[in-house]
């Protein structure tokens, strides 16, 4: 099996429910007392959210880099960002080291193209949504991109970093994150990534609107593939 190199702690609600998934999709394939081959460098997010806030990207993407080179010497076959945002800064890590970084956006997109939609409402941070580094990604799988309007990327981005980075969930805000996916959905998205890792503690997997895709579960699904694909090598 290969090991997976976690870039993690942002927040470490989210890393937590990477780590959930990667294990119970090997145990599942692989049975018995199976779990993942993990490295995990969980970083203090409050030291990132200050570069967040400053708007040092090249000090963020250095921060990852870093971590990423660590991962890559500890023995990681392939890394990965548990958190959407930082992936603002992947072609740094990618830069920085000589194994794969298996990227959040691929995955939400190969899961999107399996269900047949073809465009895709994002929410996550304001500079997930308002920014292009996320939708051009997923342009590049033929996904279409919709947005919130301003007011709604302001109150969607403060709702992750006021409340759910910091393990609080609201019902009022629960229904108003469903809201801002039924505008999504009248604007014409067929499917909205929760393109936050934290987006899943709030919303339903199932039930509303539009179908949600959880950015973090096949993020995590993705790389336990990888993982099981160098198993599966050995064995076959």
């Amino acid at each position: 099996m290969r090991t997976l190199g976690i870039i993690g702690g942002m927040s470490w609600y989210s890393t937590a429910e990477y780590y959930r998934v990667l294990n119970t999709a090997v145990q599942e394939r692989l049975g018995g007392h199976h779990s993942a081959h993990v490295l995990l460098e969980s970083l203090d997010f409050a030291e990132v959210r200050e570069l967040q806030l400053a708007d040092d990207w090249a000090g963020a993407g250095e921060v990852l880099a870093a971590a990423g080179r660590r991962l890559e010497a500890a023995g990681a076959d392939a890394v990965l960002i548990a958190t959407n945002l930082m992936h603002k800064v992947a072609g740094a890590v990618e830069a920085a080291v000589d194994v794969p970084l298996l990227h959040i956006a691929d995955a939400v997109a190969d899961v999107a193209t399996a269900a047949g939609h073809r465009t895709l409402g994002i929410m996550g941070t304001r500079w997930v949504m308002a920014e292009p580094f996320y939708a051009d990604r997923l342009a590049r799988h033929d996904i279409g991109a919709l947005v919130p309007d301003a007011a709604a990327q302001e109150e969607v981005d403060r709702i992750i970093f006021d409340e759910l980075t910091q393990g609080l969930v609201t019902d009022e805000s629960r229904a108003r994150l469903l809201a801002v996916v039924d505008d999504l959905r009248s604007a014409g998205a067929d499917a909205v990534v929760l393109a936050c890792t934290e987006l899943e503690l709030a919303l339903p997997a199932a039930g509303g609107p539009v179908p949600l895709i959880d950015s973090a579960r096949v993020h995590a699904l993705a790389a336990a593939e990888h993982a099981l694909a160098g198993a599966e090598a050995v064995t076959g």
